[in-house]
């Protein structure tokens, strides 16, 4: 099994009470972690690098439990998101294992959660920003959950390191009012609706 050994957690939560028209009546609240792990493909290229998605599954659950419960518990969480970085080192590609253990810990964890997981992926250095992508846990046509919150460590990921992060919601974007279906129509059987 490859070895992911991790160097660091960060969590960052937001309580967003307008966003420039009136106060709404419950806050939003936006979550994040991330965690930066050594990267065993750095520096060279493998074939094979599948492996490194069943040993990150820990991790996801990790810090899935870890993101919960510094949001208060799992009442109200109904958006999520998923990010990855490669340091200098790394690949693209590697980013991409974090799909299975990201994505399926949430998705676990949160129960009934039907729709796909936002992704976005990147590679860059110490103090890179990223933007988390952000839907509704059951239904990717839910207008008032399309988001993102930016995240990032001034220290990583360095040359030969991996950041993964994962984020929630609770609720929709504040004076959310495009239209499109509402969070209390879902359905939630195929993740579209």
């Amino acid at each position: 099994m490859p070895d992911f050994t991790l160097r660091k957690t960060m969590i960052f939560l937001e309580e967003i009470h307008h966003d420039g028209g009136p106060s709404g009546s419950i806050p939003r609240h936006r979550g994040a972690i991330l965690a930066v792990v050594s990267n065993p493909y750095a520096g060279g290229y493998t074939a094979d690098i599948t492996p490194g998605m069943e040993a990150l599954k820990p991790l996801g659950l990790r810090m899935t439990d870890q993101l919960i419960q510094a949001m208060g518990g799992i009442e109200g969480i109904d958006g999520y998101g998923k990010a990855a970085m490669a340091g200098e080192n790394g690949e693209l590609e590697h980013t991409a294992l974090w799909h299975v253990p990201g994505g399926y810990a949430m998705r676990e964890r949160l129960g009934e959660a039907r729709a796909i997981v936002p992704s976005s992926m990147k590679q860059g250095g110490p103090g890179t920003r990223i933007d988390i992508p952000l839907g509704h846990i059951n239904a990717a046509y839910v207008r008032s959950h399309f988001d993102a919150i930016e995240v990032g460590l001034p220290d990583a990921p360095r040359a030969n390191e991996l950041l993964f992060a994962l984020a929630m919601t609770k609720g929709p974007r504040i004076h959310a009012r495009v239209g499109g279906l509402a969070a209390e129509d879902v359905k939630g059987q195929d993740g579209l609706r």
